[in-house]
Formats: structure tokens, sequence, C-alpha cells
């Protein structure tokens, strides 16, 4: 689905990739429904749209609400008459920690974002984006969502979990005017890690410094490049294309790849 003209909602709006998106949308014509649960980090979108704000429809919402939610379709209709687009992008990770360390708030935290969050919001959106000429639905999961991330159990379940969701969707709007896209990003330059409190240890910061994560900016070129082709599987990263063939091929060993990657992390 071609973009231009189209009013797309983006979930995580505030920050990181889903700011990006939102650029990225407005500079190709598009009306964008920006919701965000952090209505500072909300504000400062808007303030970076510059001239292209006018084009911006600004929702602070809880997406893990299920009732508010529910009202969101018809509350932004108000607003801009149709929605041709959802991106749920909105996500957040665990701390690094062992799921036997990890404390029960944190894994309902983590499930209610990444996995409810996109269920409500796309449960709610769907019978609108049905009754449309055309539209889409993209669901951002994670390289994590199809390989093992040490210190991540939870996360990489969401994740995992929100990739099978969508592709049973692609499979369910077959035959629909709906199409559907599952993104499964690798390294991007966000403060994902910052927002989880995870600190870096000072040894595998120095051995880090000659990879350069992706940007956000070029993670959301790739994504809505990838919509606008209406391709089911995006994979953004170079790491995220590589480790998807050495997993699909040897999943111990990439298992062990990481694990030792990752160990310090951990143990930290």
């Amino acid at each position: 689905m071609k973009v231009y003209n189209k009013t797309i909602v983006v979930t995580g709006a505030g920050g990181g990739i889903g700011q990006k998106l939102v650029l990225n949308l407005l500079s190709k014509g598009s009306k964008v429904v920006a919701i965000d649960i952090n209505e500072k980090a909300l504000a400062g979108t808007i303030d970076i749209a510059g001239d292209m704000k006018s084009n911006v429809v600004p929702f602070v919402a809880d997406i893990t609400n299920k009732e508010k939610v529910e009202t969101l379709p018809a509350q932004i209709i108000a607003h801009t008459g149709s929605i041709d687009g959802l991106i749920n992008n909105a996500g957040i990770m665990q701390p690094f920690k062992k799921l036997s360390q990890l404390e029960f708030s944190m894994i309902e935290r983590v499930l209610n974002v990444n996995l409810f969050g996109t269920i409500f919001m796309t449960k709610a959106f769907l019978p609108h984006l049905l009754s449309r000429p055309e539209a889409h639905i993209v669901n951002i999961s994670s390289m994590a969502g199809f390989m093992p991330l040490p210190g991540q159990s939870i996360y990489c379940a969401s994740k995992a979990a929100v990739k099978i969701l969508t592709e049973v969707l692609h499979s369910e709007l077959d035959a629909t005017n709906v199409q559907v896209t599952v993104v499964m990003p690798g390294g991007v330059d966000t403060d994902i890690t910052k927002n989880a409190g995870i600190v870096i240890p000072k040894d595998m910061e120095d051995a880090q410094k000659s990879y350069k994560p992706l940007s956000p900016e070029s993670a959301a070129e790739q994504i809505i490049n990838g919509m606008e082709k209406n391709k089911s599987r995006i994979l953004v990263g170079s790491d995220a294309r590589i480790m998807d063939k050495l997993y699909r091929f040897r999943p111990s060993f990439a298992a062990r790849l990481i694990y030792k990657q990752m160990k310090g992390l951990v143990e930290a």
C-alpha cells in the first residue's frame, strides 16, 4: 500500500524507531496519528516534525488498557475521517536477568506492552481497516523473535508471539483488502535498553565500539519501503538478515554464538 495521502496510526511515536516512522511517513505525504503513553515525548515528536506537524494527530494513550484501546478508532476517525494503516511499534525490553531472577511485575509489563498491546490495537482497528479500499497492518517484532537472547527470555517470548501472530493474521486476511507485514529489526541505535534500566558493562562497551547499530532513520526507511511493496516479512539490518539465515541452518551454533557475545550482560 502506498502511504501517500493515507492516514497511518503509529504506536510508540514518542521516540526511537516510532518517532522516525512518523517523520518518514510525513515526508511521503501521509497523515499520521501518533500514539504514545508519554505526553512529553509525543510533544517532542510533534516539534521535530516542524512544518509537517499540521499532518500529525497526537494521542496520549496506554495501549495495554483494553477498554481505552477499544475507544481509540472512533476517537481517531472523528479527527481524521478514516484510518488506512496501523503500525504497532511500541515495545519495551526487560532488564538483563535470567527468568529465575525476574520479578512477576516485569514479566507482566513486558508481555502487556509488547504482546497484548499489539493484540488489543490490532483487534480494535481491524473492523475499520477491513472497510477501507486498501489497508495495511505492520507489527514490529524483533530479531529476538526468532532466536534466543540470554537474559531476555520474556522479551524474546513476547516478540516471538508477535511474529507468529502476524504471520497467522497474514494468512487469515489473505483474501481481503488488508495487507499484513511482520518486521524483525536487529540492533538499532535507540534508547530501548536505557529505558529498561540496562547498564552495559565497561568491558562490553569497549568491545562493542567497532559495532555500529543501524540508525532509527534507516530502520524506519526500510520498514516503510517494505510496507509500500506489500512485503509480508521485513528483516531490518544486516545483523538480522545474517542471524536469520544462520539460526535456520545452524540453530545450536547460532545460540552458542549469541550467548558468548552477551553473557557479560546476563552475568553483570
